[in-house]
């Protein structure tokens, strides 16, 4: 095996782990999520734009205005989640660059200026740090439920602004023992992998 990764730290991260439906009633900790972000935060993204931004969903109140924009099968299953999360896309990303991107602060305005430009890279740089949550979710010992069923501008109105664009929501905490399908199958390396 080439990996330098710990084998059962590759189980726990991705061999193992499972979308989780349904979770264990045990709360998940406002430092477990500081945690799981003080590590996430690594990840790289095209000049540390790091557009990700979570909005934690923990009061009743605001659970039952979430549910209401969900798709019918992703209502129960968040309802009794610990935890959700929202994650969006900070389409205002660019005024962190000076200070995220101290090698080339004009970033900002030669690659940013355009909000079309800017949505463009903060949906796919934001993509790409949602995928490195859900795996911190894991390395935390803990579940993620990813789901994209919701009607997003019903979100966004709900719980963001309009330069926020909501990406995902994440149902998050321990899994109940019935919490996963079966392992779905994979592609082969070699119907993904190319050499030219």
């Amino acid at each position: 095996m080439s990996l330098v990764l710990d084998p059962a730290a590759q189980d726990l991260l991705f061999r193992e782990a499972r979308t989780a439906n349904s979770f264990t009633d045990e709360p998940v900790t406002d430092e477990q999520v500081r945690a799981i972000y003080d590590l996430v935060k690594y990840g790289p993204t095209a000049f540390n734009q790091t557009p990700l931004r979570i909005t934690l969903v923990r009061s009743p109140e605001a659970r039952e205005r979430l549910v209401g924009h969900l798709a019918e099968g992703n209502r129960a299953k968040t309802a009794a989640a610990p935890l959700v999360a929202i994650l969006s896309a900070d389409n205002e990303f660019h005024e962190e660059l000076p200070a995220l991107f101290p090698a080339f602060p004009q970033a900002k305005d030669a690659f940013f200026a355009e909000r079309p430009v800017r949505e463009r890279s903060a949906a796919l740089n934001a993509a790409l740090q949602a995928a490195y949550f859900v795996v911190g979710v894991r390395a935390a010992g803990l579940a993620a439920g990813p789901m994209t069923g919701f009607d997003a501008e019903g979100v966004r109105k709900e719980f963001l602004d309009d330069d926020h664009a909501p990406l995902m929501i994440v149902n998050i905490g321990r899994p109940a023992a019935d919490a996963s399908y079966p392992r779905g199958p994979r592609l082969a390396y070699d119907d993904v992998v190319t050499t030219v």
